[in-house]
């Protein structure tokens, strides 16, 4: 989870605001949409039943026995960029009484997916606790945990329409038993965010863990770049993608999120040189691993998010069969992140779209992002087909 949220100038965010503030929450897609040119070019040649959008946070604030918790912080004025963001989070997922947030969100993602075509799937996120280097849970560095318990109850009730990633602590005690147990769940990846949770992907304490998950074959979905959206304690580092080499290197499946689109981390190779765009780091692992790593795509449309990393994403034609399609739900439902008028300055969007496309968004955050990304193009390059119908990552 990444946002732009408090990190975009006011300058930056006048410029480019495509009018939204507040997510209106509409009920119904209208059904004019799917006899529009939009609709036909977006589910050309698509297979939705292989369509898994890897990247959806279970959202909720433990009201009906879910387990999920939610730092107080996130709720308190005396924390006034953690509750501007918690407010813009729960209006992106349209829960309008935290009474029944956790009951209120999965209905909604219900009638979100209602609008997709039969067979379109989500992947929802467990999220594990910030943890000290010996393993142990600290609640006050962490901005809120999702029992892996939780997304694998609603994956089993409601088969049809989502799967489910474990998020697991690599220094827990109980690491490799809580991997066994979440595979045995039927998880289909496990979700790591080392800025926000604590864990250094390039440490050795990380090996018996790694080893598991190969011999699982269970994918790393891991975030890289810096985090805006989790706060933690001042550990970005964490996040550098040339970490995410021991992973590489002990065969596990290394799902990149956002493709490290955000931030500046220390070039590991060239320790001397200054900070290095996050970006650039990912660009050379692609390169380097042509086997196990992945990029994933969350986020990248953002205002944050430079045009010149989308243009390299859509131009690596070499990179599309390794990328994979997530949209960070709810945060594209965060109305002022995403900007189809920069996107068209950019010549990333053809302007045409953009008035069927600011209809999709009043209703439905999760097909909006889903729409854009196979609307992109730079230079007569696009997304291919492979890289929505991401079932195949998660399933073989």
């Amino acid at each position: 989870m990444t946002s732009a949220l408090g990190a975009v100038g006011y300058w930056q965010a006048s410029k480019y605001w495509d009018g939204y503030l507040k997510n209106p929450c509409s009920a119904k897609l209208p059904s004019m949409i799917k006899d529009t040119e939009l609709w036909q070019k977006i589910w050309q040649d698509i297979t939705p039943s292989n369509v898994w959008d890897c990247h959806v946070h279970t959202v909720g604030m433990g009201d009906a026995d879910s387990g999920i918790w939610i730092n107080p912080d996130m709720q308190s004025l005396a924390h006034p960029l953690q509750y501007a963001q918690f407010q813009f989070y729960l209006n992106a997922s349209c829960i309008s009484d935290i009474s029944q947030a956790d009951n209120g969100f999965v209905d909604r993602l219900n009638v979100l997916l209602k609008d997709m075509p039969e067979g379109f799937k989500t992947m929802l996120l467990a999220f594990d606790y910030h943890h000290d280097s010996n393993g142990q849970p600290i609640k006050e560095l962490s901005t809120f945990f999702v029992p892996n318990e939780y997304p694998a109850l609603l994956a089993k009730k409601f088969s049809q329409q989502f799967e489910w990633v474990a998020s697991i602590h690599p220094y827990r005690l109980d690491a490799l038993d809580a991997l066994d147990k979440a595979k045995a769940q039927g998880a289909v990846a496990v979700k790591w965010l080392p800025p926000a949770q604590n864990m250094d992907p390039a440490s050795a304490k990380c090996d018996k863990f790694y080893q598991r998950l190969a011999q699982l074959k269970l994918p790393l979905i891991c975030h890289a770049g810096t985090e805006k959206a989790v706060q933690g304690s001042d550990t970005q580092e964490l996040g550098n993608p040339l970490r995410l080499r021991r992973a590489l290197d002990n065969g596990v499946k290394v799902i990149v999120a956002h493709c490290a689109s955000l931030g500046e981390n220390q070039d590991l190779d060239k320790p001397n040189l200054p900070m290095t765009d996050s970006f650039d780091l990912f660009s050379r692992m692609m390169d380097e691993y042509k086997e196990n790593l992945y990029g994933e795509t969350s986020a990248i449309l953002q205002i944050n998010r430079a045009p010149r990393k989308i243009k390299q994403l859509l131009e690596s034609s070499h990179w599309h069969s390794r990328l994979v399609n997530g949209s960070d739900y709810p945060l594209p439902a965060v109305m002022p992140l995403i900007s189809l008028k920069r996107l068209i300055r950019n010549k990333l969007l053809d302007d045409k779209w953009m008035q069927d496309l600011n209809i999709i968004r009043e209703y439905n955050g999760l097909l909006f992002d889903f729409a854009v990304k196979r609307l992109l193009q730079s230079n007569g390059n696009s997304f291919p087909t492979s890289v929505f119908e991401t079932k195949a990552i998660f399933s073989s």
